[in-house]
């Protein structure tokens, strides 16, 4: 469902924030990039930039949109809404993906390699499949290195501007976010082409409701998950970030229900809740049939002797970097050997060290390995 604010009477909104970096930029006439995800403060964003840029004079046949598709885990209406607000910018959409498969697969993807890690010794825990606050490869693999490596890849030797709705409102996180600053990841300084990226956040002063001000002022394009189903953000319809209530707007789409069980039943395989201290099947139990509501009591159980079982393992061999730290003694290595059985078997997966000397004739392989690194 595609809508827009009801028109508004002008309201004195606040002004962008740009600076000298970004004048320069526009000046010698930088292509622009807005990264548009659907959300409301990329959509304001890049509309009120675009402002900005007509006002300086800067050509909009230099201007693009483009946006990460997430697959199987945006909301189905997000590629119409990305659409629409491109539209109303008038610009050409470009839409990337990475090329190793969509978000969830690479959830699932995650977990394999875990559990190939966890069978050859190469972990000491297992590894769950999600993303989380303290490790976003969701955003950082799937958004962030799919639209830099595409930008480089068109525009090389020019100068790019990248516009990013990010507020400073949002998190404490964000409380220091510049107006603008060079980004190296995809061109470094002195690269032989001579690209240069700049991310530009106009809106980093910018409240909440003068985001939502500027919607209904404009008639720019809302998701509906905002005003159909009053989630507070958008992002993936299923966020390892989101809030109980956003989780539940979710599930309120029909759209996304698919994609809901399948999610449930990664939780189920895996043991592995959604959020740390969340399960995604507690959200809307009554959305999942009978099998997967058993197949989820099961995983919990599994999860509880998991979490009991490698918390009982010798601490000093916990993983760090550089792992492993030493020799396990002989009484340690009983004791691995006999946690993991339990872990190994509940995923199908072989227990080719089974005993304390196997134990200790794997961790001598791999610190032989780590020395000769």
């Amino acid at each position: 469902m595609l809508a827009t604010l009801p028109a508004a009477a002008a309201v004195c909104l606040p002004p962008l924030a740009i600076d000298r970096s970004i004048l320069d930029s526009v000046s010698a006439g930088a292509w622009v990039a807005f990264n548009i995800s659907g959300g409301k403060d990329s959509t304001c964003a890049a509309h009120c930039a675009s402002l900005e840029l007509d006002r300086l004079g800067h050509p909009r046949e230099r201007r693009i949109a483009i946006h990460a598709d997430l697959g199987r885990a945006e909301w189905r209406s997000t590629p119409a809404t990305v659409r629409a607000v491109a539209d109303r910018l008038g610009v050409p959409l470009i839409v990337v993906r990475r090329t190793a498969g969509d978000m969830v697969a690479r959830w699932e993807q995650r977990f394999a390699s875990g559990k190939r890690r966890y069978e050859a010794l190469e972990t000491y825990n297992l590894i769950g499949p999600w993303s989380s606050s303290a490790l976003r490869f969701c955003t950082s693999e799937q958004k962030v290195q799919v639209i830099g490596s595409e930008l480089v890849r068109r525009w090389r030797g020019e100068t790019i501007i990248s516009v990013i709705g990010l507020r400073r409102e949002e998190s404490t996180a964000r409380r220091n976010t510049p107006v603008s600053r060079p980004d190296t990841r995809f061109a470094k300084p002195g690269n032989r082409a001579g690209t240069r990226i700049t991310t530009w956040h106009p809106l980093v002063d910018w409240t909440e409701d003068a985001v939502f001000a500027a919607h209904a002022q404009y008639e720019l394009p809302l998701h509906e998950a905002y005003c159909r189903y009053h989630s507070t953000r958008l992002s993936c319809a299923f966020c390892v970030l989101a809030s109980g209530h956003d989780l539940q707007a979710a599930t309120r789409a029909a759209g996304n229900l698919d994609l809901y069980r399948h999610l449930v039943g990664i939780e189920a395989t895996s043991t592995f809740s959604f959020q740390p201290q969340r399960w995604l099947a507690d959200v809307a139990p009554h959305l999942l049939p009978a099998g997967l509501l058993a197949d989820i009591a099961r995983a919990k159980l599994g999860a509880a002797e998991r979490r009991s079982i490698e918390a009982a393992m010798p601490a000093g061999l916990r993983f760090v970097k550089g792992w492993p730290p030493r020799m396990p003694t002989v009484e340690e290595a009983d004791q691995i050997a006999l946690a993991r059985a339990p872990i190994l078997f509940r995923h199908g997966l072989g227990n080719h060290f089974p005993d304390g000397p196997g134990i200790r004739a794997r961790f001598a392989e791999l610190i032989a390995v780590r020395d000769a690194r």
